[in-house]
């Protein structure tokens, strides 16, 4: 038996969203236009709004479409700087490369804030940036990651919106990883922009969605014809936005945190009975109960990563979205691990088709990799 065990990479699509994104695609029109065709698509684009807003804990007039999460990241981010003056970019040391990029591309002075060793944000540090900002008369963007996506380690939400809430300072939030399993609540929270993605949760690839308070409403980085609510240029696209919307429902009834908390929890308990050697990061620390980061001594992630393939298991070393390397983590070099356990670190996600028999497939697969890895260590 195969297994996927690569969610946080990429959710098998629901069934729900592939029907939604067919019956889209019969129709014929641009969402612009004023006659009939073109009401219908806008018709079931509005729709798909408000279901993704309903998700989000949003207002529909929020939600503003993208092609992808990292395109809301940079479009707040680059676009931020430039609509709100920011003289400085706060990030932390462990967020999506995404997020770490668009704060090179602004061209205004980046501080990286560190973590401890369980992956948590140096809350004391950021204070530092925030006082120091205050007493310059500067303004700050900050940008964190919610949930990381390598190791499910949740940073304190409501901590850092507390300390900045209150400022003139603007708060982006990567919550790719937390959007459909963590309470977003964003129409009520302090954060004044959040970036989602559709194919985390069971959508299709090619779709996101920038959460924007009203008074961010001059961030943009794509003028173009004034599609959504002249946020972001370019004809929208029916079939990916309604394979969104429908997503948000269909994953809302086929993700059960309790059901995929018990897999992981299972998960966790095998590995360590038959690697007990095995290092499971941030275990120290709240996480998303989806996502277990772990090294065996010793075992690189190439070699694990190339036998578990062959078997037909998927899973990863970290994130999707480095160019399909394979090594050491910028995660977990920033949690202080040494290099050589980086390089042994294996990504396992669980997600709404997870089930309990490709938790067997995979360790009937990694037993077989472990037997030869200690083999090998007794043979040197």
């Amino acid at each position: 038996m195969s297994a996927y065990l690569d969610h946080n990479a990429s959710a098998p699509l629901l069934p729900r969203a592939r029907e939604a994104m067919v019956a889209a695609l019969a129709m014929t029109g641009n969402p612009s236009s004023v006659h009939r065709p073109g009401r219908a698509l806008r018709a079931l684009i509005d729709a798909a709004r408000d279901k993704v807003a309903k998700a989000a804990g949003a207002e529909a007039k929020q939600v503003v479409f993208t092609g992808s999460a990292t395109e809301a990241i940079t479009q707040a981010i680059v676009g931020g700087v430039k609509a709100f003056a920011i003289d400085r970019v706060i990030v932390c040391a462990t967020d999506h490369a995404a997020t770490l990029k668009a704060a090179e591309a602004t061209g205004v002075s980046v501080r990286v804030v560190g973590v401890d060793k369980d992956g948590l944000i140096d809350i004391e540090a950021l204070g530092r940036h925030i006082e120091t900002a205050n007493l310059a008369g500067e303004k700050l963007l900050v940008a964190f990651s919610w949930v990381n996506n390598e190791t499910g380690v949740i940073q304190p939400r409501g901590r850092i919106e507390a300390m900045v809430g209150p400022t003139p300072h603007i708060l982006v939030i990567d919550a790719v990883q937390a959007f459909g399993k963590r309470d977003l609540d964003f129409a009520a929270s302090a954060t004044d922009m959040m970036a989602i993605s559709a194919h985390k949760i069971g959508g299709p690839a090619g779709i996101g969605a920038l959460l924007v308070k009203g008074h961010a409403d001059t961030v943009r980085l794509v003028p173009g014809g004034g599609q959504e609510q002249g946020r972001r240029g370019g004809t929208e696209s029916a079939a990916l936005i309604a394979g969104f919307g429908a997503a948000c429902e269909g994953f809302n009834e086929a993700f059960s945190v309790e059901r995929i908390g018990e897999l992981v929890e299972q998960f966790e308990e095998r590995l360590l009975m038959v690697a007990p050697d095995a290092v499971i990061f941030g275990r120290e620390t709240e996480r998303i109960g989806t996502t277990v980061n772990f090294a065996v001594p010793g075992l690189k992630n190439t070699v694990a990563m190339m036998s578990l393939d062959l078997a037909g298991i998927a899973v990863s070393s970290g994130s999707a979205c480095s160019s399909g390397k394979v090594g050491r983590s910028h995660v977990l070099s920033a949690m202080g691990v040494a290099p050589e356990l980086g390089e042994c670190g294996l990504r396992v996600s669980f997600g709404w088709s997870s089930i309990a028999e490709e938790i067997d497939a995979f360790f009937k697969a990694y037993e077989t990799v472990l037997s030869r890895h200690r083999q090998k260590g007794a043979a040197a």
